[in-house]
């Protein structure tokens, strides 16, 4: 009866020990699965996370930077350095002391010094809505210097504001008609 028992408790140590063997290799199979669901998960969120910032336009990175100082390059301008105090439909104020440029959106080509984040367009001032003929429109009777994206430039009072031009009126000089594609910057 000994040599049965014996010979019995060998074979549930067997069993014993395959059984833990076996709970072994699940448990790796089992690491090695999350390891692989954790690192195709961490690809998935980069690719969302490349989809979602691909979808982040120049107006919400500048919104991003109001109140702070940063550096434009705009087309026919030159650098414009200031204080980016709004950001609106298709331009942006920014002022340097006593200085105020409105530039428009489509003529900047590098912006440098803002923030690494972005605001969402839903969370945009009711303001953010209105566009460069508003921003002329109250500098009406005000001397100014357009600087085109040409490079050229004009010199004169803001007359009337249609929905695609400014009238410019030099001092002497007939009106001249400026259409906002046209249009780099406008200095106050």
């Amino acid at each position: 009866m000994t040599v049965v028992a014996s010979s019995q408790l060998g074979r549930w140590q067997m069993a014993y020990d395959d059984d833990r063997g076996l709970a072994a290799f699940l448990d790796d199979l089992e690491q090695e699965a999350q390891g692989a669901w954790a690192a195709e998960r961490g690809l998935e969120v980069a690719e969302r996370a490349r989809a979602e910032y691909a979808r982040v336009g120049l107006p919400g990175r500048l919104m991003a930077g109001l109140g702070g100082r940063v550096a434009l390059q705009v087309a026919g301008v030159g650098t414009v350095e200031g204080e980016l105090v709004r950001v609106a439909d298709g331009w942006l104020l920014l002022a340097d002391g006593a200085v105020e440029w409105i530039v428009l959106l489509d003529a900047v080509e590098t912006v440098r010094g803002l923030p690494p984040r972005a605001v969402p367009p839903e969370a945009w001032p009711v303001t953010a809505r209105l566009g460069v003929g508003s921003a002329l429109r109250a500098m009406v009777g005000e001397r100014c210097l357009v600087r085109l994206r040409s490079g050229g430039q004009l010199d004169g009072r803001v007359g009337r504001i249609g929905a695609d031009f400014v009238e410019l009126q030099p001092d002497g000089g007939a009106t001249a008609l400026v259409a906002f594609t046209a249009v780099a910057a406008v200095r106050r």
